[in-house]
């Protein structure tokens, strides 16, 4: 440790006197140099921690005191005897102001002084450095036990005395060394401030506060496609614990790099599980994903495809706390058996689009993957996955709001809105009253002849015979998707 206040006024060669009472400021404050200076104000040059070595001061003292105190000055050393001794007005204020005041006899110079501080100063940095040299070895050793990760997190917060956590991509807690040093509270703040970081998923860092203390937090993993968030506690960690911590970091980011190759060779075998279910054989793609996967859902299930620039981040948050069977098949997702909540939270998490199908067996695993293509055109900002149960309940005519339907339609009633702005809208209403023109011509406030007449104009603007049935659905479906 730096010398502190109480230390160099210990000193018996130095013949330091404290002139304030000892219970004036804090006297076992760490320094961090002394300095000598008569300014007027000798703040502009100060730092928070250092002695400032004096012989004399101005005449308004009390402000003087003030600003050293305001600037953090840890003590305020007197030369007596260079001009005159100590000034009872100096003691006062530095009474009154918190400040613990000594004295420096005539023969002791402050270089003598300055020298002390000078040596305890370096012999701390150089201790410090030294413990940050066996730290960094000791947590290179742990990084080549069978659990390079957890062993590497356990000594971490063995040598810097602090909890570490490892908030996994998923945003659950992954590792806490030591055991136990959180309780679910602290837990609960840990992951709270991590999902914005993952989610962003950029290289951020951030800080959490908690019942423990506070913590800093260091995403880990390339942007894109980030791997957890380490969490550790920061609480008086100095420069030589920060090296150390951040050794750690480059460590715990490479390990859970490492584990890319695993991952990948997984991913290969999900989408060969995936293509053998499309394929129709659903035993091959049991067995093989039966061990090293896990079960496959039950049927029926739902099948999700997911598109998006962040596809390959959504797999790995799957991979890393998911329950449905997933697979990448080209650019797309495909989630098979989620629930719509956790395909709604994958969507959002990672500005995903697609469509889910109806529940369907492992037999009719392309007809629903057909199902959640026709669901997916439907997909908008506010229902990024639409389900194909929602498109089958609109019915058949819903299926008309697309801009191809739209632009046939505006095509064929053309003739209709340049020769009468109004006759599309009489049409509509003389088939929703099923071509009855009595109903009609009352709902429209016109006498049926008329209303004869306006249908018989659209049949010669038309060109079309509008008393069959399957005349009349066609200008019924152009007048829905026109709308």
């Amino acid at each position: 440790m730096p010398a502190t206040l109480a230390q160099l006024l210990a000193r018996p060669e130095l013949g330091l006197r404290l002139l304030t009472a000892g219970e004036v400021g804090e006297l076992d404050t760490p320094l961090s140099w002394a300095h000598s200076s008569d300014l007027p104000d000798p703040t502009p040059f100060l730092s928070p921690g250092q002695v400032l070595l004096v012989t004399g001061t101005p005449e308004d003292v009390d402000p003087y005191v003030s600003r050293l105190v305001e600037h953090g000055i840890a003590g305020l050393g007197f030369g007596t005897e260079v001009l005159r001794d100590t000034p009872e007005p100096l003691v006062e204020a530095c009474t009154r102001h918190g400040l613990p005041l000594f004295e420096v006899p005539y023969r002791t110079p402050f270089i003598a002084v300055a020298r002390f501080v000078a040596d305890r100063v370096a012999a701390d940095a150089y201790a410090r450095n030294t413990w940050a040299l066996r730290a960094s070895r000791a947590i290179s050793l742990a990084a080549l036990r069978p659990d390079a990760l957890g062993a590497v997190l356990a000594e971490l917060a063995r040598q810097i005395d602090r909890p570490v956590a490892l908030i996994g991509a998923d945003g659950t807690l992954d590792r806490l060394a030591p055991a136990g040093a959180l309780d679910a509270a602290a837990r609960a703040v840990l992951t709270g401030a991590a999902e914005p970081l993952l989610r962003s998923r950029r290289r951020a860092a951030g800080t959490a506060v908690t019942d423990a203390g506070p913590f800093s937090l260091q995403t880990l993993g390339a942007a894109g496609r980030l791997r957890g968030v380490l969490a550790i506690g920061s609480e008086g960690l100095d420069q030589a614990a920060q090296q150390v911590v951040t050794g750690v970091v480059a460590l715990a980011g490479l390990a859970l790099e490492q584990s890319r190759a695993t991952d990948a060779a997984r991913a290969r075998l999900r989408t060969a599980v995936w293509r053998a279910l499309l394929a129709g054989d659903a035993a091959l793609a049991e067995a093989v994903a039966e061990p090293v996967l896990g079960a496959l859902p039950d049927q029926p299930a739902r099948v999700t495809v997911l598109h998006g620039a962040a596809g390959a981040a959504a797999a790995d948050w799957l991979e890393a706390g998911g329950d449905a069977f997933f697979a990448r098949d080209g650019q797309d997702l495909v989630v098979l058996g989620a629930s719509p909540d956790a395909i709604v939270e994958l969507a959002d998490r990672f500005e995903l689009r697609g469509g889910s199908s109806a529940p369907v067996t492992f037999a009719a695993l392309a007809s629903g993957v057909t199902q959640a293509g026709v669901a997916a055109r439907r997909s908008t900002r506010e229902d990024r996955v639409p389900s194909f149960d929602d498109v089958a309940a609109a019915g058949m005519l819903a299926l008309l709001q697309t801009p191809d339907a739209r632009a046939v339609a505006a095509t064929a009633l053309a003739p209709l809105a340049e020769a009468d702005p109004a006759l599309p809208g009489i049409l509509r209403t003389w088939l929703d009253a099923d071509g009855v023109y009595d109903v009609a011509a009352r709902r429209l406030g016109m006498h049926r002849h008329t209303l004869r007449a306006r249908v018989a104009d659209a049949e010669r603007l038309l060109g079309r015979d509008l008393g069959g049935f399957a005349a009349r659905a066609d200008l019924y479906a152009a007048l829905r998707a026109a709308e």
